[in-house]
């Protein structure tokens, strides 16, 4: 029963990851035919694929060019809301002054288009209610449980009728159960967002979530942001410059939240910025303001500062797009580099299994079912993360595919050469493979760490174009760790208990008269002991301390034999 035991826990492992894969191929097909939104094949980003050409000329209210700084701040916020539409490997770039060129791998739908051309949308509103993002609480039993969504009967309408932007009756049943299961992680639209309704947002950090009242003022108000020191506590603040009509409706805001501040009624004395609907600053009301220039004053930098003021500022500037031109463009690669770099892939994974067959004979299978698990596994997660997370697949993102052949056969050339060591000294085959288990898994484990910490790094500080390898470099480096001890591992139990490997045969790379000597250093070699050879030698050694062991009574009389024949020895030399 116990050596059948790893047997079938091997078998188990090898069931569950079968379920898995399925339930990975599941996920993917529902998105195929029930959403209608993914797709059998891997989305290609738009140096493989081409796509969408969109040129955004700026419009001014007084016609005059942009300056660098402003085009920058907008072309940062067309990139925010592409990327919350779910297209990836987008390009945006500015050009000639005044254009932004925006490339999208595929086909723009007008949604698309529409969001990028809008202007930025910067609003005013009062804080509500604000909390830290989560979207679950810990309950009597102390385990954590997610809020509620809205039932369909809670209430939705306010009552009675809000007087003002601060007014609590804007909160009704149905908004707070919104607000309390709503993720930050949503990327909503902020287009759609009503201005005359409250609205839920969060800060662009994902670390706080706030339940806003209606727009009290939009960006145009703003006349200017700037950044500047203090001249009485030297700390860096955002100065603001309303226009005559921000000026008066500030100014009765200003009043109402500072008497929350008197009253100690916090976060209701808070004031947002929201930008495209992310807050980008909720301070406390400290005093009434009636002169249309308030400041902003924290924890702030001169970088901080500068980054907040210039979001103001830009985010004010009524900056509208027109669509200079729209065209579909070619991949800059296109179908030909594709099929050279994935014949690439062919050749280098040929290679490791020609290498993988005459080294590890046998068990270079064992190898090539392991990168064959690994590749279905990886397929399956990158048509998922096309639907899901708007992933494409580009043509750095396909070397990173191919590098990481090399490295997951490095993981099994170390596993195997750590079972060749044990049985070299001696160990039966099921034994050598247990213990090159214990003695490979953590090298490998510091190894592979290793590659994702630097795939993480790459991809944080790489340029947009290496982001694609860095991405499925550390995507395969950890179903590579998960192949070698759901796989790998299991399936060498497995055939270790066979006749074939079990009994070494020598084509299955296992056999222990056919490894060679071991170099010891300094010109010794060991000489391969077999599992029978090494129970032999090891009965040998037990025989001889058997007999060299001796009673107290032997020894006292052993030594006084000893003592008595020097000593007759002595008187025979003085003769």
């Amino acid at each position: 029963m116990a050596s059948s035991s790893p047997v079938k826990h091997a078998w188990r492992v090898l069931l569950g990851l079968l379920i898995a894969i399925g339930v990975l191929f599941g996920l993917n097909a529902l998105g195929v035919y029930g959403f209608g939104k993914s797709s059998w094949t891997p989305q290609l980003a738009l140096d493989l694929q081409g796509g969408t050409q969109i040129i955004l000329s700026a419009q001014t209210a007084d016609g005059k060019d942009p300056n660098a700084e402003q085009l920058t701040q907008a072309s940062q916020i067309i990139r925010q809301r592409v990327d919350a539409s779910g297209v990836g490997e987008s390009d945006i770039t500015t050009e000639g002054g005044r254009n932004i060129v925006v490339q999208i791998a595929g086909k723009a739908d007008e949604a698309t288009r529409n969001r990028i051309q809008a202007s930025a949308k910067m609003e005013l509103r009062s804080v509500l209610a604000a909390t830290s993002p989560a979207t679950s609480f810990v309950g009597d039993d102390g385990k954590s449980t997610p809020y509620p969504t809205p039932a369909p009967g809670l209430a939705s309408t306010p009552s009675p009728s809000p007087t003002d932007g601060s007014d609590m009756s804007w909160v009704t049943p149905k908004l707070q159960a919104e607000f309390l299961s709503y993720d930050c992680k949503t990327k909503r639209d902020a287009a759609k967002q009503p201005a005359d309704q409250p609205l839920i947002a969060c800060d662009s950090s994902g670390q706080a979530k706030y339940l806003l009242g209606p727009v009290e003022l939009d960006g145009t108000s703003i006349k200017d942001a700037a950044a500047g020191l203090n001249q009485q506590n030297g700390q860096w603040e955002v100065n603001l410059t309303f226009d005559g009509k921000g000026t008066d409706a500030f100014g009765k805001v200003s009043q109402r939240l500072y008497a929350f501040t008197q009253q100690n009624q916090t976060p209701r004395n808070q004031f947002a910025f929201v930008l495209d609907g992310s807050v980008i600053s909720a301070p406390s009301m400290n005093g009434v303001i009636l002169d249309g220039r308030p400041s902003i004053s924290g924890s702030f930098t001169q970088e901080t500062a500068k980054s907040l003021a210039d979001q103001l500022k830009f985010g004010a500037l009524p900056l509208s797009f027109t669509v200079q031109s729209s065209d579909t463009i070619s991949a800059t690669l296109g179908s030909q580099q594709l099929q050279i770099g994935l014949l690439a892939g062919l050749i280098g994974l040929g290679l490791v299994a020609i290498y993988s067959l005459l080294s590890y004979r046998a068990l270079g299978f064992v190898i090539i079912a392991s990168i064959a698990v690994m590749a279905v596994i990886t397929y399956a997660l990158i048509c998922i993360l096309g639907w899901r997370m708007g992933f494409r697949l580009s043509l750095a993102g396909v070397a990173g595919l191919i590098v990481s052949i090399g490295f997951t056969a490095d993981s099994f050339i170390v596993y195997f050469e750590r079972i060749r060591d044990e049985l070299r000294d001696g160990k039966s085959i099921t034994g050598a493979v247990e213990d090159g288990w214990s003695r490979a898994k953590r090298t490998i484990y510091i190894s592979k760490s290793i590659n994702i910490l630097a795939a993480v790094v790459l991809y944080i500080l790489a340029d947009a174009t290496v982001k694609g390898f860095a991405f499925t470099l550390g995507l395969t480096t950890i179903i590579d760790v998960l192949i070698f001890v759901v796989f790998t591992h299991p399936v060498m139990q497995i055939l270790a208990r066979t006749r074939f490997f079990g009994n070494g045969h020598p084509l299955s790379g296992m056999d222990p008269e056919a490894l060679g000597a071991v170099y010891r250093g300094r010109s010794e070699y060991r000489e391969v002991v077999t599992s029978s050879q090494g129970k032999a030698a090891r009965a040998s050694r037990s025989r001889g301390e058997a007999e060299r062991r001796q009673t107290i009574a032997e020894r006292k009389r052993a030594e006084a034999l000893a003592e008595a024949s020097k000593g007759a020895s002595r008187n025979g030399e003085n003769d």
